[in-house]
């Protein structure tokens, strides 16, 4: 097994990711999506079909999407369509050129730690644990909030509203939350990026075990 996911090709490390994942139950069933850019052409990224079964993907799961314009360049099926919240991860690029990788899960401790929140809630503040290190925080008991967003049927307009927030002040965080949804964790590499969702769901995990 190579060191880092980023040894492997694109879509094969996408689909180790979603099995990995779907073992720890953060991608149960259909739930969830996974991106990153491609090497060759970063003004485009490959992103899981979507209504897959994230524990049984492999490497033909994944269409290749336009960043301009969100339209399919490449895909291993003729029925396959892209994953319902491309307009997230396309957003994300859009607003990050670095980015090269956007990671969204469901957890249940991620839904816990916001289950006592208002609806109308923009932000979770993050405890000050040394975990915190693993989101390139490196300030002592630094005061840090994870955004969260609204959690609409209409996900092109919860993209324009992290397009909205984040062009106005840009997060601290490489990772947002949406309400009773889950995490969407971004990296400049696909390993950075998997890294930092087990530190996301780290917190995530602490949160709602204190909450509960």
């Amino acid at each position: 097994m190579p060191q880092s996911f980023d040894e492997l090709d694109t879509c094969s490390a996408l689909t180790e990711i979603a099995r990995d994942f779907h073992r720890r139950g953060w991608m149960a069933g259909t739930a969830g999506n996974l991106s990153a850019r491609d090497r060759q052409n970063p003004a485009s990224f490959w992103i899981t079909a979507s209504g897959q079964p994230k524990g049984r993907l492999d490497k033909t799961d994944f269409l290749r999407i336009d960043l301009g314009e969100e339209r399919v360049l490449e895909s291993f099926h003729d029925s396959a369509k892209p994953s319902a919240e491309t307009a997230i991860h396309r957003i994300i690029y859009q607003l990050f050129p670095d980015v090269n990788a956007c990671l969204h899960i469901h957890s249940v401790d991620a839904c816990l730690a916001v289950a006592n929140c208002p609806a109308d809630r923009t932000e979770l503040p993050l405890p000050a644990l040394e975990m915190i290190k693993g989101l390139d925080i490196w300030e002592e008991r630094p005061r840090v909030t994870l955004p969260l967003f609204a959690n609409l049927l209409d996900v092109p307009t919860i993209a324009a509203e992290i397009w909205r927030r984040f062009t106005a002040a840009p997060p601290v965080l490489p990772a947002l939350m949406i309400h009773n949804h889950g995490t969407t964790v971004w990296g400049r590499s696909l390993q950075e990026a998997y890294n930092r969702v087990e530190i996301v769901e780290f917190f995530m995990s602490y949160i709602a075990r204190n909450n509960h």
